[in-house]
């Protein structure tokens, strides 16, 4: 073989991080040792791979080509070497689960600390996500197993449940003072409160995040502090509002339509191809404690 994976990583460097001595920096080596990576990865090819324009150097439309190829190359050494580490290591080191807030809390706790118990050596990091935050967990690959209302191009997830969203307010609220179901024009009058999108990079507004008059919080929990305070009304997952109705917090309300909502659950192994037994097993939890569907 005349390159090596070597080369093309510092090639990729080079264009990922906008020159040779930044690619340097990222990847512990001196400028001299990137330059003469790529020098002799065009020698060996004997193709143009990069043009300087300005201070920066472009890949060619030859180089643009190779390097997408090469890209692949470069994650399935990644991908082999990684999984070399973890069969060594047999049971993961760490096992990272990224959630959506639909998820119950009560459920969680349950899934986490049979987990615990499953692998005590394995160290558990859990995040809470809503709306896209569950999404950029995949696609930035940042965890390895992800309860997301929705699955990004490119990846495959299981469905796993559905959560009923009940629309609530104080029973003191004003708009249980009116003689009619309620409708969307009787919404628009009183503040809707939401729960923040844990996105950073495409953060959703949609759903329950619809009106203008809005008060936002951070969590489902806050949610429901503040529609039991009297400050607003909320869609809630029926788990969290199950007692406070019971026990006269909050009241459903009267809508003419859309007084429930059903939010969907997929269950996405992030990378299935390094999957270990901690990832399988945390798999295998999530399905288990999913309550029977009704109906």
């Amino acid at each position: 073989m005349k390159t090596d994976l070597e080369h093309w990583a510092a090639l990729a460097a080079v264009v990922d991080h906008g020159g040779y001595a930044q690619a340097a920096e990222k990847l512990h080596k001196s400028q001299p040792a990137v330059s003469y990576a790529v020098a002799k990865l065009q020698e060996a090819l004997d193709v143009k791979l990069l043009v300087v324009e300005g201070r920066k150097a472009v890949l060619t439309e030859h180089g643009r080509t190779l390097l997408q190829r090469a890209r692949t190359l470069l994650r399935d050494h990644e991908t082999l070497e990684q999984l070399a580490r973890k069969l060594k290591q047999g049971w993961e080191a760490q096992l990272r689960l990224v959630v959506d807030v639909a998820f119950a809390r009560a459920r969680l706790l349950r899934v986490i600390g049979e987990l615990q118990g499953m692998c005590p050596d394995t160290q558990l990091q859990l995040a809470d996500a809503v709306l896209s935050g569950a999404e950029e967990a995949i696609e930035q690959h940042s965890a390895d197993v992800v309860l997301s209302t929705r699955v990004p191009a490119g990846f495959l997830g299981d469905y796993l449940m559905s959560v009923p969203f009940i629309a609530v307010a104080s029973p003191d609220h004003p708009l249980f003072t009116q003689e009619h179901t309620l409708t969307v024009d009787d919404l628009a009058r009183h503040v809707h409160v939401v729960v923040r999108d844990s996105g950073q990079r495409n953060p959703r507004d949609e759903g329950w995040l619809g009106e203008d008059r809005r008060c936002t919080v951070s969590s489902l929990e806050a949610s429901l502090a503040t529609v039991s305070a009297g400050l607003g009304y909320a869609w809630l997952p029926d788990h969290l509002v199950e007692q406070p109705l019971s026990d006269g917090k909050v009241r459903a309300l009267p809508l003419a339509t859309g007084g429930t909502r059903s939010l969907d659950l997929y269950l996405v192994v992030v990378r299935p191809e390094l999957a270990g037994p901690a990832t399988r097993a945390a798999v295998e939890c999530f399905q288990r404690h999913v309550p029977p569907r009704r109906g």
